[in-house]
C-alpha cells in the first residue's frame, strides 16, 4: 500500500497544512475582506481564492527550489515578505480603509487573488511545508500522490468553510460583519507578527551558523 500511497506522508504533510492554513481561522479573515460583495460575488472568491492558492502551492511544489535559488531568495526572505504583506492588510481591516460603498468585478477579483488567495492560504508556511515534503520523499509514486492528495484534500476544505461562511455572514449582518473586521484585522496583525519575528530569529540563526 505504501508503495503507492504514502500513508504517513500523507498525513504528516495534511495535519501540517490545516494547522497552518487554519480554516475555521481563515473565516472570520474571509468575510472581513469580502464584506463589500454580495452573496454571488462572496462565492466566486471563494473559489478563486482556493484555486489561486493552490496554483501558487503547486507551482512552488515542482519550481520552488529552482526559484528561490535563481532569484538567490532565502526562504527567511519569503516568510519575512509575508508577514509584512498580512501585516498591512490587518491595518487596512482594523482602520477601516478597505470599506468601501460598492465592490466591481475587478476589485473581487483582486481580492481574491491577493490577501485571501497568496499570502493568506498560500503562505510561506504552507509553500515551505509542501518544498519540504517534496524534498523528503522516500516512495518514487506513492510520496508524490499523497502530497498532492494532501494538497487537493485542503483546499477542497479551504474552499468549503470560505463557500458556506456566508451563512454566517447572514446571520451577522453589516454591524456583525464590521465588528467580525476588526477581530479579524487583530488576529492577523497576530499572525504577521509572528511570521516575522520567526523570520527574524531564523535569519540570525542562519547567519550564525554560516
Amino acid at each position: 500500500m505504501n508503495q503507492w500511497f504514502d500513508v504517513v506522508g500523507f498525513l504528516t504533510l495534511f495535519t501540517t497544512l490545516f494547522v497552518i492554513m487554519d480554516p475555521p481561522g481563515s473565516v472570520p479573515v474571509f468575510l472581513a475582506l469580502t464584506s463589500r460583495m454580495d452573496r454571488e460575488r462572496r462565492h466566486r472568491a471563494a473559489f478563486q481564492a482556493a484555486v489561486t492558492s493552490f496554483a501558487v502551492i503547486v507551482m512552488f511544489a515542482l519550481f520552488g527550489q529552482y526559484i528561490l535559488s535563481f532569484l538567490q531568495i532565502s526562504v527567511e526572505a519569503l516568510k519575512l515578505s509575508g508577514g509584512v504583506l498580512l501585516f498591512l492588510v490587518a491595518m487596512e481591516l482594523l482602520t477601516g480603509k478597505d470599506q468601501a460603498p460598492e465592490v466591481g468585478e475587478d476589485d473581487a477579483v483582486n481580492v481574491a487573488l491577493v490577501p485571501l488567495g497568496t499570502p493568506l492560504l498560500a503562505g510561506p508556511g504552507a509553500i515551505v511545508a509542501v518544498m519540504v515534503a517534496v524534498t523528503n520523499m522516500e516512495h518514487p509514486w506513492g510520496s508524490p500522490i499523497a502530497i498532492a492528495v494532501a494538497v487537493i484534500v485542503m483546499h477542497v476544505i479551504m474552499w468549503l468553510s470560505m463557500r458556506f461562511s456566508t451563512i454566517i455572514a447572514d446571520m451577522l449582518g453589516n454591524g456583525g460583519i464590521l465588528l467580525l473586521s476588526r477581530i479579524a484585522g487583530l488576529l492577523l496583525a497576530a499572525i504577521a507578527t509572528e511570521m516575522v519575528a520567526t523570520a527574524v530569529f531564523e535569519f540570525i540563526a542562519a547567519q550564525s551558523i554560516i
